[in-house]
C-alpha cells in the first residue's frame, strides 16, 4: 500500500473532516461533535471495509470538487441523494468507486438530503483536538474544514476492487413522524402547546446548521414566565426560544442551556431528521421513556446487523462474473 494525495478545486461551506466524535468532554463544556447522520458515516466505512470511526469528508450541500494527484484508493459515498461526476460518468450516492491520479471526483447536492460523506480506504490525514478529528464547525476545533487548493493525504491507501460498487441502502430506517419523548419542562408551556407541538406540521428554515434546525409551525407559548438555570442538553433536545419558535440541536449542540425545552427526539430519528432540507415538513409522535429504550436497541440491533451486511466484499469482477454463471453448456457443430 502507497499514499495517495488529492487537490481540493472547490469545497463548499460546512465541508469538515469528521470522524465518530469525542466522548468524555461534554463536562468541560465541549461538543462531541461527529457526524450527522452517523448511520451513512458509519456505512462509508464498513462498505470499504474499515475500521469503526476513521475519519472520513462531512460535504454539506455546497459540494466537493477534487483531483487525484498520486497514488490510487478506492472510496465510499454515501448519505443523501447526492450526485457523483468521476470519470465522465454519473453515479448515484450509496456506492463504491477508485480514484487514480488524474481523475477528478466531484460531489454534489441531489434531489434529497443535506449531507454526505466521502471516505477512503486508507487513513485521511488531518490534525486532531482531544484526540478526535471531529470537528466543531463554528469553532473549527478539530480536523477543520476542507479548504479549495488543500492538498488531502491518504496514507496506506488501497484499492479494494471486490468492493466496488453499489452499497444497499438500509430498509430498517422508519419513515413518518420523528419520533420524541417529550419534556423536561412541557409541563411549563401554555396548556395547548404540547398538543399542537405534536398534531400540527413545522417546516425546516434556511436557520439550519451544524448545531441546530430551527422549525417554523405554531407558536409554542409558555404558560408563564419562566427562568430555569442552565442544565444539560444533549443531541435531539427540541428547546424553545422566548418567541415560541422549537429548535432542534443537533451534532455541535451547546452542552448546556437555558431554554425550556418541550421533547428530546430519539437517537435513531435524528439520523434521519438532518438529511431534511430548508422547506420539508414534519411532524411529531410521542414516544413513553421505556417505548424510546425499546426502539432505539431494536435500530441499533438492526444497524449493527446491516453493517456487518455491508462489509462483506462482493468479489471483483472476474469473481462476480464466474458467480453468475453465464456459460450454460456447450454447443456441438
Amino acid at each position: 500500500m502507497t499514499d495517495a494525495t488529492f487537490l481540493v478545486s472547490f469545497a463548499g461551506p460546512l465541508v469538515t473532516f469528521q470522524d465518530a466524535g469525542r466522548t468524555g468532554h461534554m463536562r468541560y463544556g465541549v461538543s462531541a461533535s461527529g457526524p450527522m447522520d452517523r448511520l451513512a458515516f458509519d456505512a462509508a466505512h464498513a462498505a470499504l471495509g474499515n475500521l469503526h470511526g476513521q475519519t472520513a469528508i462531512e460535504i454539506s450541500l455546497g459540494g466537493l470538487a477534487l483531483t487525484c494527484s498520486s497514488g490510487a484508493v478506492s472510496f465510499a459515498v454515501t448519505g443523501g441523494d447526492f450526485v457523483i461526476e468521476h470519470r465522465g460518468r454519473k453515479h448515484g450516492s450509496w456506492t463504491v468507486l477508485t480514484a487514480e491520479a488524474g481523475d477528478r471526483i466531484t460531489i454534489r447536492g441531489g434531489t434529497s438530503g443535506s449531507w454526505a460523506y466521502l471516505a477512503f480506504a486508507g487513513s485521511v490525514g488531518c490534525t486532531e483536538w482531544l484526540g478526535s478529528a471531529a470537528t466543531h464547525a463554528a469553532s473549527g476545533f478539530g480536523g477543520g474544514a476542507v479548504q479549495s487548493g488543500q492538498t488531502l493525504r491518504v496514507a496506506n491507501a488501497s484499492v479494494r476492487e471486490e468492493r466496488s460498487g453499489a452499497v444497499p441502502h438500509p430498509s430498517f430506517v422508519a419513515d413518518g413522524p420523528v419520533r420524541v419523548v417529550t419534556g423536561p419542562q412541557d409541563q411549563h408551556f401554555a396548556q395547548d402547546a404540547l398538543e399542537k407541538f405534536l398534531t400540527e406540521r413545522f417546516a425546516v428554515t434556511d436557520a439550519y446548521d451544524r448545531m441546530g434546525m430551527r422549525l417554523r409551525g405554531p407558536e409554542l407559548p409558555l404558560a408563564g414566565a419562566l427562568s430555569i438555570p442552565s442544565e444539560p442538553i444533549v443531541r435531539g433536545s427540541v428547546q424553545v426560544s422566548g418567541d415560541g419558535v422549537p429548535t432542534v440541536l443537533l451534532a455541535d449542540h451547546q452542552t448546556t442551556g437555558g431554554y425550556p425545552k418541550i421533547a428530546t427526539a430519539i437517537a435513531s430519528d435524528t439520523d434521519r431528521l438532518v438529511q431534511f432540507r430548508s422547506g420539508q415538513t414534519l411532524r411529531f409522535a410521542a414516544l413513553s421513556g421505556a417505548q424510546a429504550i425499546e426502539t432505539v436497541r431494536g435500530y441499533l440491533a438492526q444497524k449493527t446487523a446491516y453493517l456487518a451486511q455491508i462489509a462483506v466484499p462482493h468479489g471483483t469482477l472476474g469473481q462476480r462474473l464466474m458467480r453468475e454463471n453465464l456459460n450454460h453448456g456447450w454447443v456441438l457443430d
